[in-house]
């Protein structure tokens, strides 16, 4: 059975800083693309950021491309998201996900494997 579980959100203030994490097991993690994504409240959710299976090539969407940094640690088939100088916009559910395919992906579509999501809160 693949669980996904992400940990680390919470509420903090405006130019602050969260490190989620997102705990894989169930499958072979190194052969996973990982993604984040988030959806505020009444809006769609929407591609954050992915990376390859080592960590070679890495995509952002522009609202937090120099602020959101995402990493794997493929020893211990953990995901991160760092994310710094947070703003109220930055409020969201963070989901990670998991893509069998090779290449990256922004397409929710194309990952097989949520989580349950956590919770970040940005007050202003």
């Amino acid at each position: 059975q693949v669980q996904l579980v992400e940990s680390g959100g919470g509420l903090v203030q405006a130019g602050g800083s969260l490190r989620l994490s997102c705990v894989a097991s169930g499958l072979p993690f190194s052969e996973y693309v990982m993604g984040w994504f988030r959806q505020a409240p009444g809006k769609e959710r929407e591609f954050v950021a992915a990376t390859s299976r080592r960590g070679g090539s890495i995509d952002y969407v522009d609202s937090v491309k120099g602020r959101f940094t995402i990493s794997r640690d493929n020893a211990k088939n953990t995901l991160y998201l760092q994310m710094n100088s947070l703003k109220p916009e930055d409020t969201a559910v963070y989901y990670c996900a998991a893509d069998h395919r090779y290449s990256i992906s922004r397409m929710q579509t194309t990952y097989d494997y949520w989580g349950q999501g956590t919770q970040v809160t940005v007050s202003s």
